[in-house]
């Protein structure tokens, strides 16, 4: 395959080629435990608002490229009952249809060709696909263990850095960030020539605390924009709906960047995401309590057989730590072809995800428990 050198300077993503493969496994029935699509259905009053909008003549139309006022109402109501953030719809919102194409984007409508962006290690794979397209230099942004996964910013060289990527709850380690840190990582650059880009798709999802908002810290909007999903907390992930908000330049740019790319957002999706913001957080904590109730699972069965893992604070994913001399790749097919359980290789989330897998706990909870008593099988492996 011949692609352009800016195609061809982009990694190949992971999920983009192995989602829907067909999977060679062992004798017992496949348990997928490889990808984060949380595992119940769209509320059923999402889905009336969106059966009534899509008749609505008004939404059979363009719209305005900025979207629906009723929409970013309910935006900017949401952060500041949640947050004690206050927004202006006009100047501090953008739509995404869908997260993952915003913060692709983001990049462009930020840096200059050949501007450093720092991208956390591990993270998210697909962020380093926008700085290519934008021209930019990817550089690793290494989180640890010791430190919660949390970047120590005194060691941290930001010379020529001009965006920042963070994603707290972490996509793949479950780990979650503070006020705390969130205002020592504002007072860092604020007033620098770097932007921070927060990836807040698991918002909902924080076991021991409520997950801050990084605008939420004291001068957040003069340095960073947070990005928002509907996919997770709402079941929503087939229906490609999420926001920024934040730094009023961060977001002139990425409205300027969308009136080229896409013509308005579908006003019935606008409609049902109105009506998940204003009437639904009820089944953001409905989210909560189940993921935190398999959290607590988890990690009981594997603590009770002496597995090693990272702890679970936030996200709906387990860091499971390979058996000692076992790459990712080879413990992926060691968990295909022996458990029939089909997991994420930790590399393709960075260097430092080597000698891990990620596990997915988006599956119902008897699923779930027949993983783990697979999985508790391992324990001899770890004490070699």
């Amino acid at each position: 395959m011949a692609y352009t050198s800016i195609l061809g300077q982009i990694p190949d993503s992971y999920f983009g080629k192995t989602m829907g493969r067909k999977v060679t496994h062992g004798p017992l029935p496949l348990i997928n435990l490889a990808v984060g699509i949380p595992d119940a259905d769209t509320p059923q009053r999402i889905l009336d608002a969106l059966a009534e909008a899509i008749i609505k003549p008004e939404n059979q139309k363009y719209l305005a490229f900025q979207g629906k006022a009723h929409f970013k109402k309910a935006i900017v109501d949401f952060y500041q009952r949640h947050f004690g953030v206050t927004l202006d719809p006009e100047t501090e919102v953008c739509l995404f249809y869908g997260t993952k194409n915003g913060l692709v984007a983001i990049p462009t409508c930020t840096i200059e060709p050949g501007d450093e962006v720092l991208l956390p290690d591990p993270g998210y794979t697909d962020y380093e696909a926008g700085v290519h397209l934008a021209h930019g230099i990817p550089k690793r942004l290494k989180l640890s263990p010791e430190q919660h996964y949390l970047p120590q910013w005194d060691k941290v060289d930001t010379t020529n850095t001009k965006l920042v990527y963070l994603t707290y709850p972490n996509n793949p380690t479950g780990s979650v960030a503070t006020p705390e840190f969130f205002q020592e990582t504002i007072d860092r650059f604020k007033g620098t020539k770097t932007k921070i880009v927060h990836d807040f798709a698991y918002q909902a999802f924080g076991f021991d605390a409520p997950n801050p908002s990084i605008l939420a810290a004291n001068g957040a909007k003069d340095v960073a924009v947070e990005v928002f999903s509907f996919s997770k907390g709402y079941n929503m992930s087939g229906y490609r709906v999420g926001f920024a908000v934040g730094n009023s330049e961060i977001i002139a740019n990425l409205q300027k960047y969308h009136t080229h790319t896409q013509a308005g957002m579908y006003g019935a999706l606008q409609d049902a995401c109105t009506v998940a913001l204003n009437e639904c957080d009820d089944v953001l904590e409905l989210q909560r309590e189940v993921f935190s109730r398999r959290r607590d699972i988890i990690e009981a069965k594997l603590t009770q057989h002496n597995i090693p893992h990272e702890p679970i604070k936030g996200g709906i994913f387990l860091w499971l730590k390979c058996p000692p001399n076992m790459t990712s790749d080879a413990f992926i097919t060691y968990l295909l072809e022996e458990l029939s359980i089909l997991a994420a290789p930790g590399h393709p989330f960075g260097e430092e995800g080597e000698g891990y897998v990620r596990v997915s706990f988006a599956i119902d909870e008897k699923q779930l428990e027949q993983a783990l008593e697979r999985l508790v099988t391992l324990d001899s492996l770890y004490q070699e």
